[in-house]
């Protein structure tokens, strides 16, 4: 029996920087070492963290491996692949009145103990990516899983202390209160990924000690479909993307945005593309998840009588099951077009032309990601330069964050900040400038 009291989030803050302060985390084998032992962990326990992604949110083998598991993974090899170029100094020009003696240069300083606040619906992945990025610039890094996906926290509580530094990484499990003690210590930066609304009680408490804030948040992300376009491959693609993890996915595309006969015109191409994609009774599809709890669902399926069902609508509370749905005849005024849905219900809004639909974007918070379907070079130019979105895809949803060379994060209302590959370098680290001017 172990009666050893659980650590304070004080004790814990100060355990890990002194840590910190002793120089453990900084040499790059360190760096190296925890994260090849991530590697180890994801690979060796990737069917227990399967199995926990099934218990959260009824997230397939495939599923889970492919958006999750396999995911970071892919991010430690191509991390662990360019650490060493992406870690060395870079020489900036010296002015001439310096001397010809002077050289100058940048170089990264890990910042110090950094708090990663983790979402439920891929909490795997939206856990030890921000964390791998804060151990591979060399801090130190307390953990909050989700405890709306209790499984999968449960599974980070006990593996990563398995694996990883535990004096140098911590994991803290819990629900508010929990989260609300964290949040008062001082940190040398905090990456949260959730809503808005949490995302402001984040940024205040870290206002107290002027600490920098990643803020990864979601919003309605548009999809906006041209006249053109082969509309079978366009439902296709939208669907597989939508409808991932039940559409529990911030970067899911939100609405369509379209002229309306293109509007009718997709109708019955998505009603094949989600036949397709889950069968005639998606319910027993192994490839479709479920509602991750009984209040998003009564959220979810509060919406479902903004618009005519052109494919979908059923739900079955005691499975948290809400059938792939999309909507057509949707009033841009209706509920569903009221806050960001986080799940399978896709609504169609119509819309003059290109010009209505840069300004119905424009006129709405800035989304976490705008998709483009579309031929034209001039209308892909024009949202380009005339739309702000946190990312831009064109032909295909959500694949720009699997890109680890692109900084993935929001503008305005979706977020602040970035993180992948590189750039979570810059985001955990600081860059120091550095004179120097020899005696003499």
């Amino acid at each position: 029996m172990n009666d050893r009291t659980p650590e304070q989030p004080a004790e814990i803050v100060a355990r890990l920087r002194a840590t910190f302060r002793s120089g453990r985390t900084r040499p790059v084998e360190w760096r190296v070492t925890q994260l090849r032992r991530l590697r180890d962990m994801l690979t060796e326990h990737g069917s227990d963290l399967a199995e926990a992604l099934h218990a959260d949110l009824g997230k397939s083998t495939t599923e889970a491996f492919r958006t999750e598991i396999d995911f970071t993974v892919r991010e430690i090899d191509h991390t662990l692949d360019h650490l060493d170029a992406w870690l060395r100094p870079e020489r900036a020009p010296v002015p001439a009145h310096l001397g010809e003696d002077a050289t100058a240069w940048t170089q990264y300083d890990p910042l110090g103990v950094v708090l990663v606040i983790a979402p439920w619906n891929y909490p795997v992945q939206l856990l030890l990516t921000p964390m791998l990025g804060a151990l591979a610039a060399g801090n130190a890094v307390v953990v909050k899983p989700s405890e709306l996906a209790p499984a999968a926290s449960a599974a980070m509580a006990r593996l990563l202390p398995r694996y990883l530094d535990t004096s140098a990484v911590a994991v803290v499990e819990g629900a508010i209160p929990e989260t609300t003690a964290l949040l008062t210590e001082r940190f040398d930066h905090i990456f949260y990924t959730g809503n808005g609304t949490v995302g402001r009680v984040v940024m205040r408490a870290a206002a107290e000690h002027l600490t920098p804030v990643t803020l990864e948040l979601g919003g309605k992300s548009p999809a906006f479909v041209d006249r053109g376009p082969d509309l079978a491959v366009v439902a296709d693609r939208l669907a597989r993307g939508k409808f991932l993890n039940a559409g529990q996915t911030c970067v899911a595309p939100d609405y369509v945005l379209t002229d309306p006969e293109t509007a009718r015109a997709l109708e019955p191409e998505f009603v094949r593309a989600v036949e397709a994609l889950f069968g005639a009774e998606p319910q027993r599809s192994a490839d479709f998840g479920r509602i991750v709890n009984e209040r998003h669902f009564d959220r979810l399926s509060g919406l479902l009588d903004s618009g005519r069902a052109v494919t979908g609508g059923a739900t079955d509370r005691s499975a948290r099951y809400i059938a792939p749905t999309v909507l057509a005849d949707v009033d841009p005024a209706a509920p569903v077009m009221r806050e960001e849905i986080f799940g399978p219900l896709l609504p169609i809004v119509t819309v003059a032309g290109l010009d209505d639909a840069i300004d119905f974007i424009n006129d709405r918070d800035k989304p976490l990601a705008l998709y483009v379907f579309t031929d034209s070079a001039a209308t892909r130019e024009r949202l380009a330069a005339e739309t702000s979105s946190g990312g831009l895809g064109f032909g295909l949803p959500l694949a720009h964050l699997t890109v680890s060379d692109l900084p993935f994060g929001g503008v305005g209302e979706s977020g602040m900040g970035s993180y992948h590959g590189r750039y979570s370098i810059e985001t955990f680290s600081h860059r120091k400038a550095v004179l120097d001017k020899p005696l003499g």
